[in-house]
């Protein structure tokens, strides 16, 4: 940080942690990486590791990461991780070891489906599926397994960059069509229900409850009016950020990797009686009606994903649940925000206020590219990284999932506090 930085009022905010102590280990297991920027206060106790402050001693690390996914989680899930990493519970072998087929894996693998539908409060009407292949194989899989051929109806609500991809993919195995696009507004904005042109033959309406790029997200979700009334979301970004009422919709379907866990596994909560109906031409590892017959279990599933996901869980609901975890997000993001919207335009979001996501936010510098620039890289020697905007979009974009702690966004707000008197 340059001196003059030294004299306004955030600098003390801005000041990077203290070098760490290296302790050495009780175990012969060495994590150079991930040890070395954990202090000793830093390393809780199995009491404190399930404190309910969401990423509380992320910045014990030396950073906190605002990456749009992969994603930061949560330090108790990553140390409990750490601590059953070479012996899981007593079994002698590490859960990346063993048979996906074995009683330490199936009781993994149970518990967190179940805690998963305590968190959503998921319906006995409803399949909740371990899957691989990112969100990006269910815009394959949604049309594959709800349309009885490529010549049935389905419809789209295109609000952003995601959404498009799904309406693209969708194309090859469904007469799509847009209900609804928000390009021409460069996908600032979300329509009103009324203004999505619904095909009452569709077989069903599709929607990107959060648009990653773009930060547009639903704050409630539009009325199916296809005669089965389906309603598919894509909820990768904002999954488990908030309750949802799963029984409002067909199928849900995310990438972990933004809320709920590392890269790897995707989740999908599909509608019993929407399995079993697919296309002829559809792979077995994209028919619902395949895992949910084998219980997520077909073939070897991310074994590994699938466990940070069930202990990601074990830490929502020690928080309270998404009602508080929504809260905490909606407080975040209001901060952030609310310093964008004081800044008397030096930083910009283009996206309408009432449907500004929780979790992305995106943002430009009104002196340009370079001052964009030279913010992101001010802001890792400060300990903020992966601030760059989407290649597509270009700018700034905090990424403030469930496990970023408040702390985190306070010290990025400081910095543009800073950053801004510094370069008025």
């Amino acid at each position: 940080m340059a001196a003059a930085a030294a004299t306004t009022p955030n600098s003390l905010l801005l000041r990077r942690p203290a070098a760490p102590k290296v302790v050495a280990a009780a175990s012969p297991l060495r994590l150079p990486m991930r040890a070395a920027r954990i202090s000793c206060a830093a390393v809780a106790t199995p009491a404190q590791s399930s404190s309910p402050a969401a990423g509380a001693g992320a910045a014990d690390r030396g950073v906190y990461n605002f990456a749009a996914g992969p994603a930061t989680l949560p330090l108790s899930v990553l140390q409990k991780a750490q601590a059953e990493l070479v012996d899981y519970r007593g079994s002698g072998m590490s859960i990346m070891e063993m048979s996906h087929r074995g009683k330490e894996f199936d009781a993994a693998i149970k518990k967190a489906e179940a805690d998963l539908r305590a968190l959503l409060a998921v319906p006995d009407t409803h399949e909740v599926l371990f899957l691989q292949g990112g969100a990006t194989s269910q815009f394959a899989a949604a049309p594959l397994n709800l349309c009885a051929s490529p010549s049935d109806p389905a419809d789209f609500v295109v609000s952003g960059s995601w959404s498009d991809k799904a309406f693209k993919e969708a194309k090859k195995f469904s007469a799509a069509s847009v209900a609804w696009s928000g390009k021409d507004g460069k996908y600032t904005s979300l329509p009103p229900f009324d203004a999505i042109k619904q095909n009452p033959e569709a077989r069903f309406l599709h929607i990107c409850s959060n648009e990653t790029i773009h930060g547009v997200e639903f704050k409630d979700y539009p009325e199916p009016k296809n005669k089965s009334g389906i309603l598919v979301a894509d909820m990768s970004s904002n999954f488990c950020s908030k309750p949802v009422d799963v029984s409002r919709f067909g199928i849900i379907y995310a990438g972990a990797q933004k809320n709920v866990g590392p890269s790897g596994v995707t989740i999908a909560i599909v509608r019993k009686d929407l399995i079993g109906n697919a296309q002829p031409i559809t792979p077995v590892m994209l028919d619902y009606k395949t895992h949910a017959d084998n219980a997520s279990l077909y073939n070897t599933p991310p074994c590994f994903a699938i466990y940070i996901c069930g202990l990601v869980f074990e830490d929502l609901l020690a928080q309270g649940g998404l009602a508080e975890v929504e809260k905490k997000n909606a407080h975040k993001a209001g901060i952030l925000y609310d310093t964008i919207d004081a800044s008397g335009g030096y930083y910009i979001c283009p996206v309408e206020k009432s449907v500004r996501s929780l979790m992305n936010v995106p943002f430009t510098l009104a002196k340009g590219g370079d001052f964009e620039k030279q913010f992101i890289a001010e802001a890792a020697k400060e300990g903020m990284v992966q601030l760059k905007g989407h290649r597509s979009v270009g700018g700034v974009r905090a990424s403030i999932y469930n496990a970023m702690p408040l702390a985190g966004v306070e010290k990025l707000v400081a910095f543009m506090k800073d950053f801004q008197a510094r370069n008025p």
